[in-house]
This record gives C-alpha cells, sequence and structure tokens, in this order.
C-alpha cells in the first residue's frame, strides 16, 4: 500500500515535471512517533503516530485501534490525508496514528487506559494548532471524549479544538457520523452528472449499487443515498462474514437497525446470502467499496463487473487492479476525494470549537456539500483536460498545493 502511494505520487509529479528531491521530498514524513503502551494488566500495545506535512495548516488525520496495524500503514495514511486534505482545498495537514490492538478483547476499562495512555505519550506533539487526532477503524466519539479530556488534564489548554469525531456534549458536530458517507453520495452524484450519466427522473430506469462493508461509513452511505437519491437501489450489502442480495432492492435502513443489534449478515432471513467477497463480482451500476485496503487486487481483478467503483475505503484498490480496471473502462472514483467528507466535518467541527459556536446539522450538510462539489468539479475538469484518470487529477491537484 504504502508503496503503490508513493508511486502515484512519483508518477504524477514527473507529469508535472517535478524533480526527483521535490518528489522525495513531499513523500518524507515530517515527524514519526513509535512507542509502546503497557496496561496495568500488563498488556503491552505498539503505538504510532506520523506526521507526514503541515504545509497548508496543523496536522490532521485519524487513530485507528486494530490488529493489523503497523508503521508502513500509518505512513502510508499519513500521506494520503496529506493528499487529501489539500485535493479538498482545506487549510489542513496530513497526519495519522494507530495502536496495533483489537479492541474487541478489551474490557472498557482496558480501552479508557489505552485510549487515555495514547494521549499521555503523544501531548506535547498535538493540539489545536499542531496537530488534531480523530476516530478512525474502530474508534469513535467515547474514545476521542477520553483523549481530550486526557489532554485537557495534562496540558491545561481546555480549548475543545484539539480533537475533533467527540460527542456532542464534549464539542462535536452535528453530522460527523454520517459525513463520510454522505460526502461519498454527493460525490457520486455529482460525478454521474457531470459525466451525463445521472439516472435520476428518468422513469422507471434506477442505479444499482451495492455497498462492500456496512460498518458506519457503508451504512451511512446507503441510508443518505436511500433518503434522497429515489432512484438509486440497493441491491447488496456485505459485513465480514457474509454478503445478502436481493435484485429487487434492500431497505438500508432496515439493514442498519439489524446490524446495529449486533446482526450478523450470514444469519440474515429476508434476502439471498452468499459468501462475504461475492458482492465484488455481482453486476452492478456501482459497487462502493467501504470496508478495508486491498479489496480488489490483482487475484480478483478480472472478476469485477461493476461500471463504476466508489472507493469509500482508503486503498481499497491495489496498484495493478487500478491499472487494470483502468484499461477496462471501469470509472474509479477516488478515496482521497469520495471519503474526504469525514476530514471536512472533522475541519468544520474545529472551527466551531475554535469559534466557540455550534452549528445546525443543515449548516454543517449546506458547508459539506459545497466543498465536495468544488472538489469534484476540479477533479473531473483537470481529469478531462490532461487525460488523466480521477485518481491522478486529485494528487495532480494536491501536488500543486503542496508545492
Amino acid at each position: 500500500m504504502l508503496k503503490s502511494a508513493h508511486n502515484l505520487v512519483k508518477s504524477v509529479g514527473k507529469k508535472l515535471k517535478l524533480d526527483d528531491a521535490t518528489v522525495e521530498k513531499l513523500l518524507k514524513a515530517d515527524a514519526e512517533h513509535q512507542f509502546e503502551i503497557s496496561l496495568k494488566s500488563g498488556k503491552q500495545f505498539k503505538a504510532y503516530r506520523v506526521q507526514h506535512s503541515n504545509k497548508l495548516g496543523p496536522y490532521k488525520g485519524g487513530i485507528r485501534f486494530h490488529p493489523r496495524v503497523n508503521l508502513d500503514e500509518i505512513r502510508t495514511l499519513a500521506t494520503l490525508m496529506s493528499l487529501k486534505t489539500a485535493a479538498v482545498g482545506l487549510p489542513l495537514g496530513g497526519s495519522k496514528g494507530g495502536v496495533t490492538v483489537d479492541p474487541k478483547v478489551l474490557t472498557q476499562d482496558e480501552l479508557e487506559e489505552l485510549s487515555r495512555k495514547y494521549v499521555q505519550h503523544l501531548q506535547s506533539h498535538i493540539g489545536p494548532a499542531k496537530d488534531v487526532p480523530a476516530p478512525d477503524v474502530n474508534t469513535n466519539a467515547q474514545i476521542m471524549d477520553w483523549m481530550i479530556d486526557e489532554y485537557q488534564n495534562l496540558t491545561g489548554n481546555l480549548s475543545q479544538a484539539s480533537f475533533t469525531g467527540k460527542s456532542l456534549t464534549s464539542g462535536g458536530s452535528e453530522g460527523r457520523d454520517e459525513a463520510t458517507g454522505r460526502g461519498g453520495v454527493i460525490a457520486l452524484r455529482e460525478l454521474l452528472m457531470l459525466q451525463g450519466l445521472s439516472l435520476q427522473h428518468k422513469g422507471d430506469q434506477v442505479l444499482r449499487f451495492a455497498v462492500q462493508g456496512f460498518g458506519n461509513v457503508g451504512s451511512n452511505f446507503a441510508i443518505v443515498a436511500e433518503q434522497e437519491q429515489p432512484n438509486w437501489k440497493l441491491i447488496a450489502a456485505s459485513d465480514s462474514g457474509a454478503t445478502i442480495f436481493d435484485s429487487e432492492g434492500l431497505s438500508a435502513s432496515s439493514l442498519a437497525a439489524f446490524k446495529k443489534q449486533a446482526g450478523r449478515f450470514s444469519q440474515y432471513k429476508n434476502a439471498q446470502v452468499l459468501n462475504s467477497d461475492a458482492i465484488l463480482f455481482l453486476e452492478v451500476d456501482v459497487l462502493v467499496l467501504a470496508a478495508l485496503e486491498d479489496a480488489i487486487t490483482n487475484k480478483n481483478m478480472q472478476q469485477v463487473k461493476a461500471r463504476l467503483i466508489v472507493e469509500l475505503a482508503n486503498g481499497p484498490i491495489n496498484e495493478t487492479a487500478y491499472g487494470y480496471l483502468a484499461k477496462k473502462g471501469i470509472t474509479v472514483l477516488p478515496d482521497i476525494i469520495t471519503n474526504a467528507g469525514g476530514v471536512i466535518v472533522s475541519y468544520l467541527e474545529w472551527l466551531q470549537n475554535k469559534a466557540d459556536e455550534r452549528w445546525t446539522r443543515a449548516k454543517v450538510n449546506t458547508e459539506l456539500e459545497q466543498y465536495m462539489i468544488k472538489a469534484i468539479s476540479e477533479v473531473y475538469k483537470t481529469s478531462s483536460s490532461q487525460n488523466l484518470t480521477l485518481k491522478e487529477a486529485a494528487i495532480m491537484l494536491a501536488l500543486k498545493r503542496l508545492t
């Protein structure tokens, strides 16, 4: 994943006629923090924070708790965050953090202890004007609340702008939970319109889509689409154990309620149940990748039948597969634009905290929409004028702003 990200930056850098030294500088992180967290129980975990670039503003990036977290992954995601904030025009830099842990095996007290000790190790390197962490895989508003409380206790800095993705009672923003999914819907809607492929308001024509990974991001994409795009039909959804399929359509809100009750799609009774990977190979108009990285690789790329892919996860298509899909004429809406809704609303939360304001959900959604519309328009224009894929165009816009 790190190599693929670097290769893409190098390739686009050449098209911009950037010299090797400039490109290498763009790829090099400003700082890397590696440490070990020891809990009272004796359990120990490796932890990381990579601060890639603050040229455009304070470092910004999530914290993930996952057993597969490693330094290369965090380096990659920090680089992608710098590119993402630049590509969508935010005055922020890029960073990423993580702990190599399966939070499901921790008690609630251990999870809180882990969260607070993560901040204890990093408190001198983060803050409202330095580096503003947020939730990512397996972290949430509760964990951010513990972290900001620890930061405030350690530093005496009571600003709520030191972390984003917090609960509403701790200074979080309306609309934050659904932001990434909502941003993905806006991005797809705008691209279809720009390409002249919008299927809205055309009688009985529908856009058939499938969502791989029905967690927070994937479910919110499907729910917002259900509410705002009546001619889009969800026909398949997956979790790590199974795919459920119904050609007549699935109710996103019902599926979300089922998952909230700890339901597994392998036990779902109201649709056809397939294996978890089957969703990648269905004949759909749009395949939404909202799980983890490397969902589509050189091993399975030839089986993909979707005509358009939405990258809501980070790096869900590897370098080889990306090239293959482009040659086949399959459009890929790239991650650094498509899933930017989360960091955009994190930025809006940061602004609210700094100004001691609380915006309505309608205002937050309006601001998010404006950022996403502008970003997709700029990427599409660059792609068309420079004969680039959408991902190359997004990287080109980012590099221009970072150099």
